[in-house]
């Protein structure tokens, strides 16, 4: 009851969507209603292409909703440019209503994927289920490799202890289709694929932005190599996991 409840509205057409909500919610807004549904959606386009209206009460709650558009969303859930709604939706949220939106169905789908992956390169050779989920919690906060430290491990752990059952629902699918893990049921033990193979397989399959930040850490400047060549170092090297996590948080 005293938590916040935070809404996450994609919407195709941020400025007609600003246009109806201002004639029924202006309250919700800032000084900013003043500026008009095109300023607002201008202004929804920088950072992590989201606008937030904070501290509404709504039935007797206070909530906060974001709006972003449709087509910043798909590009954050499969480049994670910011990683800003697509680290909120690696985590369980109830989705309350979706139009068939094929894209954005595959979006959703390859930025769980694409966590897993990330996860598998930090962690070690065995883990269990909730060293998994913990890892993937803590992709969108910045703390220390392996796992994260102080306030923020905390807040990762007050996520997926409560949660892990709907942690299970949402990766279940994908670890089971991926070749690169095998579950050891009797020991609740997950193993992955270790090998320079299976890293740069793993590497070769990350988002964008985090390949290419990962690549920004290890070419020196000046030095014109394609990113197959230089992730395929990186999968050579013990300290392959920290240069992801050292991407992640760049």
């Amino acid at each position: 009851q005293t938590n916040m409840l935070d809404f996450v509205f994609a919407v195709d057409d941020a400025v007609t969507w600003h246009m109806m909500n201002l004639l029924k919610n202006k309250s919700h807004y800032s000084f900013l209603k003043f500026f008009g549904p095109k300023k607002i959606s201008s202004i929804q386009r920088y950072g992590a292409g989201i606008y937030y209206n904070t501290l509404v009460p709504c039935n007797g709650r206070v909530i906060k909703y974001g709006v972003i558009s449709t087509d910043a969303l798909i590009e954050d859930l499969f480049h994670w440019k910011t990683l800003y709604v697509a680290g909120r939706l690696q985590k369980p949220v109830k989705i309350l209503a979706q139009n068939e939106n094929s894209r954005l169905q595959a979006a959703l789908v390859s930025n769980l994927k694409s966590a897993v992956t990330a996860a598998f390169l930090m962690l070690p050779e065995s883990f269990s289920e909730e060293d998994l989920y913990l890892q993937i919690a803590g992709l969108s906060y910045c703390g220390d490799f392996r796992m994260i430290i102080g306030e923020d491990k905390s807040k990762v752990q007050n996520i997926v202890k409560p949660n892990v059952a709907h942690f299970q629902k949402l990766y279940s699918a994908i670890l089971q289709d991926c070749p690169q893990v095998v579950f050891k049921h009797h020991l609740g033990r997950l193993e992955i694929d270790k090998s320079p193979e299976g890293q740069f397989t793993q590497l070769m399959a990350l988002p964008k932005t985090l390949q290419q930040k990962i690549t920004a850490l290890v070419n020196p400047p000046g030095k014109n190599r394609d990113v197959e060549e230089i992730l395929l170092q990186v999968a050579h090297d013990p300290d392959c996991g920290f240069l992801v996590h050292q991407g992640r948080s760049g």
